[in-house]
């Protein structure tokens, strides 16, 4: 089995504001550090390789970055241990803080494409229910086995 992952970002401004220049700037360059991470399995994107123009939810301004990990230990060195760190440190520059969970991991089988549908009912469920194996953040260590023996 293999880790999913959403999050979702509220933008200060469209993304063709002037104000997003440098997060848009620096999109191709962290998503390619992403796909050649040590991991790394899949991500969403459309055909141009952009997932910001993916619209999932109603808010036009919300934006959602989904990608699969070989593991969570894989997921976090991407997050954490690399130079998408830099970026993340400079999210309210670009974006609201969120007030509910913006984040969720799942298990999913190894070859599963996760759907935006699929990603917005494990992050639904996570801010309704909390942290469990069904749904989850790095503050958790669940197990494949936590996951696979879960009754929701």
């Amino acid at each position: 089995m293999q880790l999913a992952q959403v999050n979702i970002a509220e933008m200060l401004a469209p993304i063709n504001d002037p104000i997003m220049e440098d997060f848009v700037n620096n999109l191709d360059r962290i998503n390619e550090l992403a796909e050649q991470s040590d991991g790394f399995v899949w991500r969403l994107k459309d055909e141009e390789g952009n997932a910001t123009a993916i619209t999932v939810f109603d808010n036009l301004f919300l934006i959602i970055n989904m990608s699969v990990w070989k593991s969570m230990d894989t997921l976090f060195n991407f997050t954490y241990k690399s130079d998408h760190v830099e970026i993340l440190k400079r999210k309210k520059e670009w974006f609201h803080k969120m007030p509910r969970m913006h984040m969720a991991f799942w298990y999913i089988e190894n070859g599963h494409k996760p759907t935006p549908e699929e990603a917005k009912e494990r992050l639904y469920y996570l801010q309704e229910h909390g942290e469990t194996p069904y749904a989850f953040s790095f503050k958790s260590k669940f197990t494949i086995d936590d996951a696979i023996n879960y009754k929701k």
